[in-house]
């Protein structure tokens, strides 16, 4: 090799290294614990013999029931329109019979409103209601309507309607759509899976972005453990289109939205601001991939990948699974024999524990992690004092102070941590608990603070 190609492939493997290291200040390296389903393909689970449609699927206003008792529906078919521009639509996982609309409890353990659908005897999942349209022609306007209309939320787990997203605010314009690649949550890997089994309907969400927003450039953000995806999708995407791959740091939470914008574009958003304010546009993967797969055949979101892992069940691996499937229908057709107790619907640093067996899989549920009556066992209980050793002062991706605004919180001082210490910030990534060698439940109340804070104002 001559000495100019030398400097080039030096040239090339240290850009190579600088893009690679591309990252955010503190956060932590948990065990990725996604060795036992990140080879494993998408399987699709059997139909459940019901199904039960919380009507609170996403952040914002109820979707309003559309459908009757009694009434037959086929599957993919409406059964609840938005409630307000900041919701969406529902529609039908299986065909069958509408048994009532009643209220059914969540993973929160609130009961809202729901549907209910009791299927026919042969479920087909090849016949859904829809028709094919010509997405090409669609204006920007018409494309978030029909965003919409199919009832898409963000996917990786926060559930916030994807046409909100796409909507770009009055004054403010887009030069970055940053797809996160990232799945940066121990144990999951539904996104991975996605990235290598859908990347046609990603690569086609991703224009149907594009041409939304009106931005010029689409970064695919992945982490570096993920090898696979990255070059599978490199390959994939022609050579000067406005789609690149992007990848950056393995490290938690790269995932999170703002250390996303800061690892790849170096840009900060402002405290209590939103990506848009600094000419960004953030959308998970697997919530484009359905984009891509299901605005072309006018058809709604009815089902989706979710990892099912952990010692608690028999058969592990990533699967499509039907909204409205109970859990307890998922488990034990997996293989499990266990409590409510040990299930955690997401990953173990954000996701919330199922309060019941019953309740549904919806649109944010990324993973079930089962764990065994030894790992809980395992876990620590015991809380004592803070020693000040500001560990999860060194963690924070946020730069805040944990520690003094987890006495805050234990003194009442809730109103003060979100004037002085910048609570609303805190995206509650679990980094601050992880690290602190008290086991202090400080996202816990952190949590706390911010409801006592809500109810306050709704007083006022």
């Amino acid at each position: 090799m001559d000495s100019a190609a030398k400097d080039g492939s030096k040239k090339q493997m240290a850009s190579s290294q600088a893009i690679a290291s591309r990252s955010f200040q503190h956060g932590i390296h948990p065990p990725e614990g996604k060795e036992v389903t990140q080879e494993k393909t998408i399987q699709r689970l059997p139909f459940p013999p019901e199904v039960v449609i919380p009507l609170a699927q996403h952040i914002g206003a109820l979707a309003k029931a559309i459908v009757e008792k009694k009434q037959e529906i086929v599957r993919g078919e409406a059964i609840a329109d938005p409630g307000g521009f900041v919701s969406v639509a529902m529609h039908a996982p299986l065909s069958g019979t509408v048994t009532k609309i009643d209220v059914a409890m969540v993973v929160s353990g609130v009961m809202t409103p729901a549907v209910f659908i009791k299927g026919g005897e042969t479920p087909e999942e090849d016949v859904c209601h829809g028709a094919p349209v010509d997405v090409d022609a669609f204006s920007p306007r018409e494309i978030v309507a029909a965003v919409q209309s199919a009832g898409l939320v963000g996917l990786g787990g926060a559930a916030f309607p994807t046409h909100v997203k796409l909507t770009v605010p009055e004054g403010k314009s887009i030069d970055t759509v940053i797809v996160n690649g990232c799945e940066c949550e121990p144990c999951l890997t539904t996104d991975h899976r996605v990235m290598l089994e859908q990347m046609d309907d990603l690569l086609a969400g991703i224009r149907l972005a594009l041409r939304a927003t009106g931005a010029p450039r689409a970064l695919i953000g992945i982490e570096t453990n993920k090898p696979d995806a990255i070059a599978a999708l490199r390959e994939a995407i022609p050579e000067h289109d406005p789609i690149s791959v992007a990848p950056v740091r393995t490290k938690y939470p790269q995932g999170a939205e703002r250390m996303l914008i800061r690892a790849l574009l170096n840009r900060e958003v402002p405290s209590g601001g939103l990506p848009s304010d600094v000419s960004a546009a953030v959308f998970n993967v697997a919530t484009l991939a359905q984009m891509g797969a299901l605005l072309p055949k006018g058809q709604g979101l009815i089902e989706r990948v979710v990892t099912v892992t952990g010692g608690g069940v028999e058969r592990p691996g990533n699967y499509v699974i039907p909204m409205g499937t109970s859990l307890r229908f998922v488990l034990d057709y997996l293989g499990f024999k266990g409590s409510a107790r040990q299930v955690i619907l997401g990953g173990p640093m954000m996701g919330p524990a199922a309060p019941s067996l019953d309740i549904p899989v919806t649109k944010g549920v990324s993973g079930i992690l089962v764990l065994t009556e030894d790992e809980l066992a395992a876990l620590p209980k015991k809380v004592f004092p803070c020693i000040r050793c500001g560990k999860c002062v060194q963690v924070c991706p946020m730069f805040l102070n944990p520690s003094r605004m987890g006495l805050l919180a234990r003194n009442g001082q809730y109103e003060l941590m979100e004037q002085a210490f910048h609570l609303n910030d805190c995206f509650e990534c679990g980094c601050c608990a992880y690290t602190c060698p008290s086991n202090i439940p400080l996202v816990q109340y952190f949590r706390m603070a911010k409801t006592a804070n809500r109810k306050r104002k709704a007083k006022k």
